[in-house]
């Protein structure tokens, strides 16, 4: 073999080999980015969940959503119906207009197919019905707690799953009293701790407080305000960028514990998420938004299935979404949905729950009034801090 065919061998082994090598260092930083890239759970709407409701019935303010232990999903909403002729403008709902539709009752329940299986509640006898249904949680024994926000709504109520009434713990009726251990004033939503066996009341709108109560007996056990201090009743501002208030701006309305012994407390007017130990001592507090004004942007949360509880859920009404947040740093990693009325939007999402399989189910209020379901996806890493409208990529 010649000395020029030797090189050229020489010089093509080389350039051979500087392209494997170069392929291989390629491969290791793409393995090396993809092992660092941050990555969130991801979910996709289910435009089909639930299905039509029988009877004509429609939903109106969505106000509440908790998940069983069966996976069946129960919804509160306002069925009163001077609030579906708010203005005399819902279609259809008055006599002799047309032949359209009625408010179905206002507690409704769904099997994880989406079927209509239970429909109850409404005024009774033996307790006083909320003028304004707000919050709905589900205990461990299967018993549906409910709350409300109207006036003269400072108690919480206790039905079977049927329907048939248990307990009223407070005294409705009553006004401000954020110190009060005989009642509430306009509860926005309640939470079931199944290992102490206790309820937290997110109470709420009218009291700036976390209220905690024994779920066997309803006896008041103890409560606490922003930071851990001694609630009052006066009403702080909130103005992006100056001090946080040190008593809740209110409506606080979320108190959601977790496994490993937090609660997770949302002070919607502040923009912000309190973390608290059971016993109501401050750990810490992250603001989501904070220039967010008028209604705010921290409405309810919801933890992922996992045993860590890694990532919280947070219900976003003012802004229209929903962000998933790390939650042992509480740094937002991306969001979904977006203002609108396409499935996978909102208009006003106010409440939020996850069922065993790690699926989302969100609430709309005011003309949002729906109930949707986000079937879960797996982790995936983050590529937009704003995802939008969780589609399936084949139908974008």
């Amino acid at each position: 073999m010649g000395t020029g065919i030797r090189r050229l061998l020489t010089c093509s082994l080389g350039i051979a080999l500087m392209l494997l090598l170069g392929t291989a260092q390629q491969r290791l930083q793409q393995a090396s980015a993809a092992s660092t890239a941050t990555v969130a759970p991801s979910f996709q709407v289910d435009p089909f969940w639930p299905k039509p409701l029988p009877n004509h019935w429609i939903t109106g303010m969505t106000i509440g959503v908790a998940v069983d232990e069966r996976d069946h999903v129960f919804i509160v909403h306002r069925n009163q119906e001077e609030v579906f002729l708010s203005g005399g403008r819902e279609i259809g709902l008055q006599a002799g207009v047309s032949d359209c539709c009625s408010p179905a009752p206002p507690v409704l329940e769904f099997d994880p197919a989406g079927n209509l299986v239970n429909a109850w509640g409404g005024p009774g006898a033996g307790y006083t019905w909320p003028a304004s249904n707000h919050g709905i949680e589900i205990a461990p024994d299967g018993n549906v707690w409910i709350g409300g926000n109207g006036s003269g709504d400072s108690h919480v109520l206790v039905f079977t799953r049927d329907g048939q009434f248990i307990a009223e713990y407070g005294e409705p009726g009553n006004g401000a009293d954020s110190n009060s251990t005989e009642h509430f004033a306009q509860v926005a939503e309640i939470a079931i701790d199944p290992v102490a066996n206790e309820a937290y009341i997110a109470d709420g709108y009218v009291n700036k407080r976390v209220a905690v109560l024994d779920v066997a007996t309803g006896a008041f056990k103890r409560y606490w305000g922003a930071y851990g201090n001694e609630p009052e009743d006066e009403r702080v501002e909130y103005v992006p960028g100056a001090p946080l208030p040190q008593q809740f701006r209110g409506p606080v309305h979320c108190a959601e514990p977790s496994l490993d012994g937090l609660v997770y407390v949302c002070d919607r007017g502040a923009d912000r998420i309190q973390v608290f130990r059971r016993d109501g001592s401050f750990l810490r507090e992250v603001q989501v938004m904070p220039n967010t004004t008028v209604q705010g942007s921290t409405w309810d949360i919801a933890f992922s299935k996992d045993a860590e509880q890694k990532y919280i859920y947070l219900a976003d009404g003012q802004n229209h979404r929903v962000h998933i947040i790390e939650r042992e740093t509480l740094q937002v990693l991306t969001t979904f949905g977006d203002g609108g009325r396409a499935p996978g939007l909102f208009f006003a999402v106010h409440s939020i729950a996850t069922d065993s399989r790690g699926n989302i189910y969100t609430t709309e209020t005011y003309d949002g009034r729906r109930l949707q379901k986000f079937v879960y996806q797996g982790l995936k890493a983050v590529t937009d801090e704003n995802g939008g409208a969780p589609w399936p990529a084949d139908r974008l």
